[in-house]
């Protein structure tokens, strides 16, 4: 039952922490377009582009961690959230921008090691865990 209550609360964290991040991206949050712009030498226009189609991505995970949290779903949005967080040094921030945002990619990481890390390929494609059967 605890577990539960855990895998919840993160799923809703995890979820909470997409959707936002989606939100802006969909908003075309400047100073993300210029961070595209730079990082991948485009203009502003092909910049907005990208961070939109990262912004509909993301809100789609949100949706899939509250609706079926997969592993491989689980694994992307802890890696996504570390590098979205460690762009923020690479683009000159502040290195405690980064640290600021470890939960970005620690609640992701949390729920799989809750749901249990995967043994086989079947398993990363299954909304149940091996803690859960």
């Amino acid at each position: 039952m605890q577990s539960s209550l855990v895998g919840w609360v993160l799923r809703i964290a995890v979820a909470g922490e997409f959707l936002g991040h989606g939100a802006f991206a969909l908003q075309g949050k400047a100073q993300w377009v210029g961070w595209i712009e730079r990082f991948l030498s485009v203009d502003a226009g092909a910049a907005a582009q990208v961070l939109f189609a990262v912004g509909v991505m993301d809100v789609l995970f949100a949706l899939l961690v509250l609706i079926k949290p997969l592993p491989w779903a689980l694994l992307w949005m802890a890696f996504w959230g570390f590098w979205t967080a460690l762009v923020r040094p690479i683009m000159g921030e502040s290195w405690w921008d980064f640290v600021e945002r470890w939960a970005n990619w620690g609640a992701p990481l949390a729920l799989l090691f809750l749901m249990g890390w995967p043994r086989s390929l079947r398993e990363w494609f299954s909304a149940r865990g091996r803690n859960q059967s």
